[in-house]
């Protein structure tokens, strides 16, 4: 929802440190690995319900996710570039409550699938969007650094940090966030999928 107020001032902050990366010769695809391999080692501190840790990590991932996108603009965007982040990213959003169904199954499973089944439907729709937007030459003038045509809605990457932010900091609360975030993400799904219908009409 407020992913596109903050990317000015998110791509200003990633510049420097970016410029350091392309100097020590980084390229982005290392930075989005290196970030998914931070954001992987969050399941298992989950797990062991080491919150502390999990959430550095879940931040590290998330820095990363900035990083490669400030690093590809300097060196040159590639498509790869952008299939490898948005791909990871998915994946990575799904481990985060599968971690905390680790933690505790008997308390949080049910909520972690119901979570996962939403991030299904945000990520499905916005993927799908992305595609017939790409066939018909479209594009995403809120957000026109992004690798492929990016469709915001009210649970984006700002909120979903947020979220995760909040769950490891109250544990405890994991359930009932979960299943608020999870109708905030059906929320963004349905309105995806009514711009779909509305953009897709004709052709």
């Amino acid at each position: 929802m407020i992913d596109a107020l903050i990317a000015p001032a998110l791509r200003r902050m990633m510049e420097p440190p970016a410029r350091a990366l392309v100097a020590a010769g980084v390229r982005a695809d290392q930075v989005t690995l290196a970030g998914f391999g931070l954001g992987l080692a969050a399941v298992p501190a989950l797990a062991m319900q080491a919150f502390g840790v999990a959430l550095a990590l879940i931040l590290l991932n998330r820095l990363a996710d900035g990083l490669d996108g400030a690093v590809a603009r300097l060196r040159g965007a590639t498509d790869r570039g952008a299939f490898l982040d948005i791909a990871l990213d998915f994946v990575f959003y799904a481990l985060v409550p599968l971690g905390f169904a680790l933690a505790d199954p008997q308390v949080n499973a049910l909520p972690a699938a119901v979570l996962i089944a939403a991030f299904v439907g945000t990520g499905s729709s916005f993927l799908a969007f992305s595609t017939i937007a790409a066939k018909r030459g479209m594009r995403a003038e809120a957000f026109p650094a992004k690798g492929i045509y990016y469709l915001g809605g009210l649970t984006e990457g700002a909120e979903t940090i947020a979220f995760f932010v909040l769950i490891c900091l109250w544990p405890t609360a994991f359930p009932a966030l979960a299943y608020l975030f999870a109708a905030a993400c059906g929320v963004t799904t349905l309105t995806r999928w009514a711009m779909g219908w509305r953009a897709f009409d004709k052709g």
